[in-house]
């Protein structure tokens, strides 16, 4: 699933639950609380960042995965295989 707020990003940070909100309906940077006083809270920009990268290599993964999809069935054409036994194969 494509992240889609900066949880997505904190989860990432530090194992255990060192975080938490103050509404959690509503998951944006000024909810944000720090339960670990060992951990330091990110700043407003680095999870925005850290957003960010997160969603733009998930969106790369999944171009990258069609392509390779569109790759290997244009392969298996070539070979002579059927759209029928492409399908088959790969149960598309």
């Amino acid at each position: 699933m494509r992240p889609k707020d900066i949880e997505d990003y904190l989860v990432k940070l530090h194992t255990g639950q060192w975080f938490g909100w103050s509404d959690s309906k509503n998951k944006i940077y000024a909810n944000l609380i720090i339960y670990d006083n060992t951990k330091t809270k990110p700043t407003e920009q680095e999870c925005i960042d850290g957003l960010a990268k997160l969603q733009s290599d998930f969106d790369s993964s999944k171009t990258t995965q069609e392509a390779n999809k569109t790759s290997a069935k244009s392969k298996l054409q070539a070979l002579g295989l059927t759209t029928e036994e492409i399908k088959a194969l790969i149960g598309q």
